[in-house]
């Protein structure tokens, strides 16, 4: 178990660099490409907006899939618009266990996406695990703001 885990993370770190090298929205020296005002409106609530999710868990609640439903609309309407889901955990359990864990998290938002009609090609998915916490805590209230999937984008 433990040597997939592993070969899970290497995996992931790999993926993560070799990415696309045009800087997304939020990093200096963003340029925008001449992206129309509909579509920088667009790429704004697609990116907006976060997935929670319960403790041990990677299913998408009810109460995410309207937004999720939003986002797949822009997507299909942009099909040029690239996303890469980042599923996170809170700071309990092992790293290998959290990195499982937040990919099958992004997994259950981008198998949504998908079922909704966004072409596949438009998402990719990596997991942080527990190394990208949204908020620093040892609480429930922190945890809860820490499992998530985020949406970022990475083409247009």
């Amino acid at each position: 178990m433990k040597r997939y885990a592993l070969i899970l993370a290497l995996v992931m770190a790999l993926a993560a660099g070799f990415g696309c090298a045009k800087k997304t929205t939020g990093e200096p020296g963003y340029d925008d490409g001449g992206m129309t005002p509909e579509m920088r409106a667009a790429v704004q609530q697609i990116t907006d907006g976060r997935v929670y999710f319960a403790f041990d868990k990677f299913n998408v609640e009810n109460q995410y899939k309207e937004m999720l439903k939003q986002k797949s609309d822009l997507m299909k309407q942009f099909p040029s618009i690239r996303v890469r889901i980042e599923g996170n955990c809170d700071d309990r359990g092992t790293q290998e266990y959290n990195l499982a864990l937040g990919e099958r998290r992004a997994r259950g938002a981008y198998e949504y996406l998908v079922m909704l009609g966004v072409n596949p090609n438009q998402l990719e998915m990596i997991s942080y695990g527990k190394e990208n916490p949204a908020v620093q805590g040892n609480n429930e209230a922190a945890w809860a703001k820490n499992r998530r999937a985020d949406f970022r984008l990475i083409a247009h």
